[in-house]
């Protein structure tokens, strides 16, 4: 017993430096958060905190609207999430459980449009947005990527082993409608599926950067990466301690919402790789 104990000490260290090593730019954003732009290049690095949190706190409230950032975000993000979860999971069910005419090409373009390179969509996407006179509001972030197609194969390759014909045909049996049949029967098996599909699209949504910095154009609906990225270019000199500030506290929801749900996130990416 104790060799096999010694014999995994080399493996409990390497998990140990491993997460130093994730965990020490989150440190390092911590500290200079609390540190001044001069002490930003300083060779070696500083790697103790300062005193000028509360100063650089104040500085980056003096030149963006974090606070009307953060919700633009929020909304965004929980918009974005909440949608998924309903579309994503239904088109899922019924391609998963159900057979109807042209299932396998519908499925099969799906799984083609998750090929494009995003950018080559984004100025389509813009045309369309100034078509429809979406151009800097939140609906232009929302709409278009209200049922993501990575959503719908994961949840159709999850709903696939975790629901049993057996329990469908039941349901049919006692009369259920269609809808109620996924409602009643199979979204509540797909739980762990569904949360981590919905930590997928929060952090995507929360982190997206390109596409929000192109549609809008308003400070008044800027979310928080691009409310961000204006910290360099509104002054010739750019406060790194007001970057790292915002930085750091624009990452604090991310982590709370992976750590209320990170025993459904492992959950789901575990049942999701079994098959029976």
């Amino acid at each position: 017993m104790l060799q096999k104990k010694i014999s995994k000490v080399p493996m409990y260290l390497l998990v140990v430096l491993w997460a130093v090593i994730s965990l020490f730019p989150f440190y390092w954003l911590a500290v200079m958060a609390t540190r001044s732009s001069a002490e930003f290049f300083r060779y070696p690095p500083v790697m103790i905190p300062g005193d000028r949190l509360l100063e650089n706190l104040k500085s980056l409230l003096t030149v963006i609207d974090f606070f009307r950032a953060i919700l633009n975000s929020l909304l965004v993000c929980v918009a974005k999430t909440g949608s998924a979860i309903f579309f994503c999971s239904m088109a899922a069910f019924y391609f998963a459980k159900f057979r109807f005419p042209g299932r396998k090409f519908l499925y099969s373009f799906i799984l083609f449009t998750m090929m494009i390179p995003t950018q080559l969509l984004m100025i389509p996407q813009l045309i369309m947005m100034s078509k429809f006179g979406w151009v800097s509001t939140l609906k232009a972030l929302i709409i278009p990527g209200m049922i993501p197609a990575f959503g719908i194969f994961w949840m159709t390759q999850y709903c696939t082993g975790a629901i049993p014909d057996e329990l469908v045909d039941a349901g049919r049996v006692d009369g259920c409608s269609t809808f109620r049949l996924f409602w009643n029967v199979g979204f509540p098996i797909l739980i762990p599926g569904v949360a981590f599909l919905a930590i997928h699209t929060f952090l995507t949504t929360w982190n997206d950067f390109l596409w929000p910095l192109i549609v809008l154009n308003n400070q008044k609906v800027f979310t928080i990466q691009v409310a961000l990225g204006q910290l360099q270019g509104m002054h010739t000199k750019t406060d790194y301690g007001a970057v790292m500030c915002g930085s750091l506290l624009a990452t604090l929801p991310t982590i709370i919402i992976f750590l209320c749900c990170n025993k459904f996130f492992i959950a789901g990416i575990a049942a999701g790789g079994v098959k029976e």
